[in-house]
């Protein structure tokens, strides 16, 4: 077999249940769908860190966080660190980024190794982009996801054709604030049901889960939704559509049902306005809209996935073209109250990570090896025929796409959350460990000197353990049960075992531990 094409497509922030080919049914991406459908669809890749920075780091390089040195949204890309596409590009690849980037502008982050690159700075707008292409500032207009999918295919149909190429498609969305393009304005208008989690009242659990700032019913701001208020509450008051006073607040979540007599809320896009009798109305309110306005964005990256998979076709070169679908972390959309990431719990966890490669994957496989993004950069190597260097930390997947899992894969899925109480969303660094059964989760609550976050004089330490198998919702934590105490010990081990082979230094000490659960 040649060298392969290689088509890296990511989406930011798109959650496997917001995709159809995953059997969640709540939105449908045909075009995503293809992908599986033509090749494989993976149940369980996972991602070492979840948040957006350090995300890209371990997939470029290969590495955990600790040693890439990006643990959190405050820590830029070193660009004079060897990464994939470099590697790629000294073995003949021609190698291309177009889109989101988000590991820091400036000399010393902007992107290296890339024949190519139009990225967006910082998280980039969703309309009318500044755009910073290779060094040089521009606005282009229209659509954000629409102008990312016409560079792609530009730069595909003007490539090398006589070079293999590597082309890292990243879509913006579907981030917050989730900005959809017009045209989809009426889709998904039917009633989207609660998740069967959303309820959660995070009792016997972690501090982290109660104290995290990420509920849709009360951390929505009036951008998240569409919204302004007006001047004045009473009836008969003039309101503005141009009130942005208050986008980045959070949408108030009124407890009294007396209080609710004068509330209301006016859609920013068309002056509508929306009373409500209740907290359950306006609880509901704020969950149907959140959804519609996510899986509004969700088709647009769908269908550019469609033109991107057309252009292969057009090309006459599908066959011989690894294409990827994934995102770079995943989203909580209403489980567990919650819309946003950052947590080891699994719908924030797990990555979609959907491929086709003909004569490699066999059509209509579903994989249920463990897979993390540090496996993404080795894989790619392996199959361009390049050594793959010693500093990786993660595994060619080769044999498992090619249906021959060896049995020294590898059963678990490591993850670290850096960022300490950070300010927007006073989530709670951790990390843990899972494997097909069983999830451990070590809330050590400190900074650990980690670039936006922030340290308390005390913080209660947390320890979790979930079955999966009995628990698929992660609602009861099972740790101090007696019961699992084996399962306690064995997952601590694994911890213990992965955290001593990547080099990343633990903070708890396990005997101590295991000491007072006796």
């Amino acid at each position: 077999m040649s060298r392969p094409n290689i088509l890296f497509i990511m989406s930011d922030d798109h959650a496997a249940q917001a995709i159809s080919a995953y059997g969640y049914g709540i939105n449908q991406t045909p075009n995503i769908d293809r992908i599986a459908e033509n090749g494989a669809r993976f149940d369980h890749c996972y991602v070492t860190n979840s948040i957006c920075t350090p995300s890209r780091a371990a997939i470029l390089t290969g590495t955990y966080n600790h040693v890439n040195g990006v643990t959190s949204l405050a820590t830029g890309f070193n660009n004079r660190m060897p990464h994939v596409a470099k590697h790629l590009q000294n073995e003949g690849y021609q190698t291309a980024i177009v889109g989101k980037w988000h590991l820091h502008e400036g000399p010393q982050h902007c992107p290296t190794g890339f024949d190519f690159w139009s990225v967006l700075p910082g998280q980039g707008e969703y309309f009318d982009p500044n755009m910073i292409e290779n060094g040089s500032n521009i606005t282009e207009k229209g659509y954000t996801t629409d102008i990312i999918t016409h560079k792609t295919v530009d730069w595909i149909k003007n490539r090398n054709k006589n070079q293999p190429f590597f082309m890292m498609c990243h879509h913006k969305a579907p981030h917050r604030s989730w900005e959809y393009h017009p045209k989809n304005e009426d889709l998904y208008t039917d009633e989207i049901p609660y998740p069967d989690s959303f309820e959660d009242d995070y009792s016997d659990r972690a501090k982290a889960a109660k104290e995290a700032r990420m509920r849709v019913e009360s951390d929505m701001t009036y951008q998240d939704l569409d919204l302004v208020q007006p001047y004045y509450p009473s009836e008969g008051q003039r309101y503005s559509l141009s009130n942005r006073r208050t986008p980045h607040m959070m949408v108030p979540f009124p407890e009294s049902e007396d209080q609710y007599k004068n509330f209301k809320l006016i859609c920013s896009r068309t002056g509508e306005i929306f009373t409500f009798k209740n907290q359950e109305g306006l609880k509901k309110f704020k969950y149907q809209r959140y959804m519609q306005k996510y899986l509004r964005t969700v088709a647009s990256v769908d269908e550019s996935v469609g033109t991107l998979l057309d252009t292969l076709d057009e090309e006459g070169i599908t066959e011989n073209t690894m294409v990827i679908y994934t995102s770079d972390q995943g989203f909580f959309l209403g489980e567990h109250g919650w819309f946003d990431k950052r947590f080891i719990y699994e719908e924030s966890f797990r990555m979609p990570f959907l491929i086709q490669f003909p004569g490699v994957v066999e059509p209509g496989t579903t994989v249920n090896s463990m897979l993390s993004n540090v496996d993404f950069a080795p894989t790619w190597l392996d199959f361009a025929k390049a050594p793959i260097p010693s500093y990786m930390q993660g595994n060619s997947m080769r044999s498992v796409l090619e249906g021959n899992e060896p049995e020294s894969w590898q059963k678990t899925a490591y993850h670290r959350y850096w960022m300490n109480q950070d300010h927007n969303h006073n989530a709670y660094a951790h990390y843990g460990i899972r494997d097909h059964r069983y999830k451990l989760i070590y809330w050590y609550n400190e900074a650990c000197d980690t670039p936006g976050s922030q340290s308390s004089d005390f913080q209660e330490k947390d320890w979790e353990l979930f079955d999966t198998q009995e628990d698929p919702l992660e609602l009861f934590n099972c740790f101090k049960d007696p019961k699992k105490r084996d399962a306690v010990e064995r997952m601590m081990g694994l911890l213990d075992q992965k955290m001593a082979e990547i080099g990343d230094i633990p903070e708890h000490q396990t005997n101590y531990v295991l000491q007072k659960l006796s």
